[in-house]
């Protein structure tokens, strides 16, 4: 069984991996000067990828 540690040191190359897989995805948007379409409320949008931060902090939520 892996130790709380353990989790924590896999959970944080987790969230690393996800806040650069988001910094590349805006940059490559900026560069194709294509929209980001996600899902907001249940509807298809798209956002202008220079309206949108170029880095992203995932913070660990309580619970």
């Amino acid at each position: 069984m892996e130790t709380k540690d353990q989790l924590k040191e896999e959970r944080d190359k987790i969230v690393k991996g996800l806040e650069e897989a988001y910094r590349k995805l805006v940059e490559f948007k900026k560069a194709k000067n294509s929209p980001l379409v996600v899902v907001r409320n249940g509807e298809i949008v798209e956002i202008d990828p220079f309206d949108v931060p170029p880095t992203i902090s995932y913070k660990r939520g309580q619970g």
